[in-house]
């Protein structure tokens, strides 16, 4: 799911180790009703009904986009900063580690990333992995992104400079069915959206209560959580998550604590080759030419 889980970025569902708030916050791209013109959008149809069919639209762009990409991602976690070149090709995708805490690495840090790539090809298991993160991903993505009409109530807030920006709020009357689904109805935000094309620009929104789960002895969610995710057209009709912004804290299964505080960054994106193979993607990120690609001088 292309436009749902962003670059494979925004990941897996609740679990003891990490609430995957980047995966359930990047299920709200939006698109506008298609022929939409003229008049302004709350003229022509409620907010409510626009939110139904633009979920519509969203599943089946999304369904219909089958490009794979190479760009650089920049990810600040507390106490360490990354930043990698990714390539995704049909097999799997792969990266480089370019830059950790601001450095460069070092021969040794070079020599360990080196064999953490080729373990893609001599470890089965690493894209088994990855294929099976991905589809959790996609399922759960799809479901929280059907919720859309029933789990907010939508509104109007304005158009102008061919955006329109709706707000969203919890629906009173919609009864959750799973944790991730109930952290999700008790977060309110907005969304601008670019008229035109009918694809999002940003989504941003704060938890606006504590959610507990078994009377907070199974975990926890605290109340003022926040995130921003920003998308930006890397082709035409191509949407693509390139700032995501997640602060939130909590914990999940007694005593597990999820302080999520992640600020991550893409750019440089150039369509992967379609014949490219994990092999290649793999010596063209050794050998320096994807970086040549995507235009980044070496690190010194």
């Amino acid at each position: 799911m292309r436009v749902l889980k962003g670059r494979n970025s925004f990941q897996t569902a609740v679990s003891a180790a990490r609430f995957p708030w980047y995966t359930s916050i990047a299920l709200l791209p939006f698109l506008l009703l298609p022929g939409f013109c003229g008049k302004s959008a709350a003229e022509k149809i409620s907010a409510q009904e626009l939110v139904k069919q633009v979920v519509y639209n969203e599943l089946q762009a999304n369904q219909n986009d089958h490009t794979h990409w190479m760009y650089r991602d920049s990810d600040t976690v507390p106490a360490k900063s990354t930043v990698k070149l990714v390539v995704e090709t049909p097999q799997g995708t792969v990266s480089k580690l370019i830059l950790l805490n601001g450095h460069p690495l070092t021969a040794q840090q070079q020599a360990q990333d080196d064999t953490r790539m080729e373990s893609i090809l001599t470890d089965p298991s690493v894209v088994a992995k990855q294929r099976k993160n991905s589809a959790h991903d996609d399922q759960q993505s799809v479901s929280l992104m059907k919720m859309l009409p029933n789990a907010f109530i939508w509104t109007y807030v304005g158009e102008s400079n061919g955006e329109i920006t709706l707000e969203f709020k919890p629906n009173p009357a919609f009864q959750p069915p799973t944790y991730a689904s109930r952290v999700f109805a008790a977060m309110a935000g907005q969304a601008v959206v670019d008229a035109a094309q009918k694809r999002v620009i940003v989504l941003s929104g704060k938890l606006l209560q504590t959610v507990e789960f078994g009377w907070g002895l199974l975990g926890k969610m605290n109340q003022g959580g926040t995130f921003r995710i920003v998308r930006s057209q890397v082709a035409p009709s191509i949407w693509e998550i390139t700032e995501t912004h997640v602060h939130i804290q909590g914990h999940m299964l007694i005593f597990k604590s999820i302080n999520e505080q992640e600020d991550e960054i893409t750019r440089d994106y150039k369509k992967t080759p379609v014949s490219m193979t994990l092999s290649e993607a793999i010596e063209q990120l050794k050998n320096g030419e994807i970086a040549k690609e995507l235009g980044i001088e070496p690190e010194k």
